[in-house]
């Protein structure tokens, strides 16, 4: 059975067309510049990386580009063999604590929900429509990337702001990158052989977030109303002193749109460094540049940080801490110095296991801490399509 996961941004649409029960990757393309003259796109087949490039006015071309390269390059010979569609879905509020069958009323609420994820959800939106229109009858199935945050208790979700705000507006923590934390609390629980698992996961890249996952359920996590809180990113600047937003606006006479932009835009390593990746900074750093050595110090103290405050969270209870997402998974260099700001905990790494793993390495996975750590810290690859996928293979065949 074929199944096609998609995750459609503003401007983009990411897809993967998977053979089901296997978890067989058939076919998988990144869309990109939708809306713009310059849109193009790389297919993977085989291993094999194919270019193309025309102009794409909307989601609903885009998708018209994807269902060709399915039907081109071999992956289904007929639509009729997609037996359903996952589509990632940024923020589903307080109503979805699970991925759901998409119905009208599910689409309302996305369209509802906008207001939470004005970022994500007009692309969100649009890649399921575009979809719908081109499978009619085809079950879609929405996978939110707050579901899997909706099991942390009140003292944890709830902000010290006027309760109103949370009886009338709906503010309050909901947490993003669920499904890449979901997926790797049921990895972690297969190789611990434990399903009431206490862990840390460092979800750390580009975006980056951390959970504390208690008994196996999320129970605390760095992300809030929107993906902006928690820790310092590649644009984002994480949790700053909200009085900043006014004062800037008095002093530069922008908008509170236009400061909210540039710490979700212009701010964190970006802001700091001038570098948005952190292999340029890494490099900058590595060349002697002052502020790049202060954005990387900066981005790791902050997560060694909320490491050390969910252990005290979790009391002491941790059976893993998990490293995931671009930096987590290729950081040697971040990875070591998180690791050396924990040793108070008692948390040690083993320097040459370290070096060894990467997902440009031999070696992907693994344990990397010393075996006179206290708790052991893994290097686990996430994948979030195979999770989409999981979800809707598991809802459409009920």
């Amino acid at each position: 059975m074929k199944f096609l996961c998609v995750n459609a941004g503003s401007s983009s649409l990411k897809f993967q067309l998977f053979e089901m029960p296997e978890e067989k990757v058939l076919i998988s393309g990144y869309i990109e510049k939708i809306g713009l003259e310059d849109s193009f796109w790389t297919t993977k087949v085989n291993g094999e990386k194919i270019k193309g490039a025309k102009y794409l006015k909307d989601h609903t071309e885009a998708v018209e580009v994807l269902i060709d390269e399915l039907l081109e390059h071999g992956a289904v010979k007929s639509l009729d063999e997609i037996k359903g569609v996952g589509h990632r879905v940024l923020h589903g509020g307080e109503k979805y604590s699970d991925s759901v069958i998409i119905t009208d009323e599910v689409i309302q609420d996305i369209k509802d929900l906008t207001k939470l994820g004005p970022l994500h959800h007009p692309g969100n939106l649009a890649g399921i429509e575009a979809m719908q229109k081109a499978l009619p009858g085809v079950p879609m199935v929405a996978v939110y990337d707050t579901a899997f945050h909706q099991t942390m208790p009140k003292e944890n979700y709830i902000y010290p702001v006027p309760y109103e705000w949370y009886l009338k507006y709906g503010v309050r923590k909901y947490g993003f990158h669920g499904t890449s934390h979901k997926y790797i609390t049921t990895v972690m629980k297969e190789k611990l052989k434990k399903d009431d698992v206490n862990l840390i996961i460092c979800h750390i890249g580009s975006g980056a977030s951390i959970s504390a996952i208690k008994e196996g359920k999320c129970f605390d996590t760095t992300m809030g109303i929107t993906p902006l809180d928690g820790l310092m990113m590649g644009t984002r600047s994480g949790s700053i002193d909200p009085s900043i937003l006014e004062y800037v606006c008095k002093e530069s006479g922008e908008s509170i749109a236009d400061v909210t932009n540039a710490l979700n835009k212009k701010s964190g390593l970006l802001g700091v460094s001038g570098f948005s990746d952190s292999r340029d900074v890494e490099n900058a750093a590595n060349s002697g540049d002052e502020r790049a050595i202060l954005a990387l110090h900066m981005y790791n103290d902050r997560v060694a940080k909320y490491i050390a405050d969910y252990f005290i969270e979790l009391e002491g209870k941790v059976d893993a801490i998990v490293f995931t997402a671009g930096v987590g998974e290729n950081g040697i260099a971040a990875r070591s110095e998180i690791i050396s700001r924990l040793a108070p905990l008692g948390i040690k790494l083993d320097e040459k296991t370290n070096e060894k793993i990467a997902s440009y390495k031999d070696i992907q996975e693994g344990v990397i801490s010393a075996k006179s750590s206290k708790i052991p810290v893994w290097v686990v690859p996430t994948n979030e399509e195979l999770m989409i996928i999981k979800d809707t293979y598991e809802l459409i065949n009920k």
